[in-house]
């Protein structure tokens, strides 16, 4: 009868000590680990020592501390187990304790941290930067929001992103640039450079940083290389090339933007983004508007009647849409930048001999030395800055009709040398 007494003794001693129940004794990795809900509504509380238990509830297991601040009994969330291990709940446990003892109040600290962090995350480098963004998106093309974005994304966030943005030092701006540079990619690295500074001077006016740190960077880095889009001047040559575009079997958005572009030689990303409320094909007019143009000025491109004919062609493909030239993938975007240049490698051409972007510098060549066209008057239709005997910029509308004529006299001359007709007369005169 004893024998049996003393084994049930034993016996509620262990599960008073398995269960945590009435002792001071620490927890254990083991026991939290196993131990279970036990059903009760309130959950289960087990002690490990020093005001610090674990709650176990239906939900999951928590780490509470309860203490005494000023006069008044507090309760700390210090996590969820197992996020929070058994010793990093001690941890928070001994460094709330040795703020009790400071006088401070955890709870109130805890707050105040996050408020902090809040904060910091608001001032953040990324944070800034986005908000900039997202400022500029309507004066921009989606192309140059979507490479700024992509430069930042790769290249800036990662180092400096979630860095407060008054924090930042021009060395920490330097070690990003650095490692563009490193990789060759100079020009690329000036232009972050110029972006970064843009995001610091919007951080000035939202009064969150106190300088643009990126204006200490100067000399700083490699000068950008001297280079020039190539591009075909000769006119049989240009006639060679023609006779190739009119000849390609590729898609036919890419068939109508290789046709147009020496035709209109504007700037490729303001021909892919084109937009079919620019036009009025009746009128033979394209406006372009100022936020798609790099002089920030809106810019008006006559339409020779091959241009025209072009764009009715289009037009059936894609006039319900938005882009002249959308995306093959969605009509949501316009084409891919590389479209077109793509398409000048497939015909035989390296980018060494000729680009999309080369086709102004053809116009503006053969426009001047051999058609004799006014200087102006080209400048005027590549959308360069021109200025008047005062040195006031000319208006969008300088020169129009003067424009008009001298672009259907190019487009009449792109015939002529596609149908070679040049190079006919030139073997006849011979």
């Amino acid at each position: 009868m004893l024998s049996h007494a003393k084994d049930l003794v034993v016996l509620l001693l262990v599960l008073a000590i398995d269960q945590n129940f009435g002792t001071n004794m620490p927890l254990t990795d083991t026991f939290i680990r196993q131990v279970k809900h036990s059903g009760k509504p309130a959950g289960d509380k087990y002690t490990d020592g020093l005001a610090l238990y674990l709650h176990v509830k239906e939900a999951g297991k928590y780490w509470r501390m309860s203490y005494r601040f000023d006069g008044k009994q507090r309760l700390l969330a210090l996590g969820v187990y197992p996020t929070v291990t058994l010793a990093r709940a001690r941890q928070l446990r001994d460094e709330a304790r040795q703020l009790v003892s400071a006088g401070i109040d955890p709870m109130q600290a805890k707050r105040d941290d996050r408020a902090a962090k809040a904060v910091a995350a608001s001032s953040s480098f990324e944070h800034m930067a986005r908000a900039y963004l997202k400022k500029i998106a309507p004066d921009r093309t989606p192309g140059t929001l979507e490479k700024n974005t992509s430069w930042l994304e790769k290249n800036v966030f990662p180092a400096i992103g979630a860095m407060p943005i008054s924090t930042i030092k021009p060395r920490d701006v330097l070690a990003v640039l650095e490692k563009i540079e490193a990789r060759g990619a100079i020009e690329s690295a000036h232009k972050i450079k110029q972006l970064c500074g843009q995001v610091f001077r919007f951080a000035i006016a939202s009064g969150l940083a106190e300088r643009d740190v990126t204006a200490d960077l100067r000399g700083a880095l490699s000068a950008v290389p001297k280079a020039h889009y190539a591009a075909i001047t000769s006119p049989a040559q240009v006639g060679a090339i023609l006779r190739a575009i009119y000849a390609y079997s590729g898609h036919p958005y890419a068939q109508a933007a290789l046709k147009l572009t020496p035709l209109l030689f504007v700037r490729p990303g303001e021909l892919r983004a084109a937009e079919w409320s620019e036009f009025n094909l009746d009128a033979g007019e394209w406006r372009i508007p100022a936020a798609k143009m790099k002089m920030r000025t809106d810019h008006i491109v006559p339409l020779a009647r091959q241009a025209v004919e072009v764009l009715r062609s289009m037009f059936v493909l894609t006039g319900e849409g938005k882009y002249v030239f959308p995306s093959i993938r969605t009509r949501d975007r316009c084409m891919s930048e590389n479209t077109v240049n793509a398409a000048l490698r497939s015909m035989g051409y390296s980018k060494d001999m000729v680009t999309a972007h080369g086709f102004r510098a053809t116009a503006r060549t053969i426009l001047d030395e051999v058609l004799g066209e006014r200087p102006d008057f080209i400048e005027h239709q590549l959308a360069h800055a021109v200025r008047d005997a005062n040195g006031r910029a000319y208006n969008r509308t300088a020169f129009l009709p003067e424009r008009r004529k001298m672009m259907q006299r190019w487009a009449d001359y792109l015939d002529d040398l596609r149908n070679d007709f040049e190079g006919k007369q030139l073997r006849d005169a011979a």
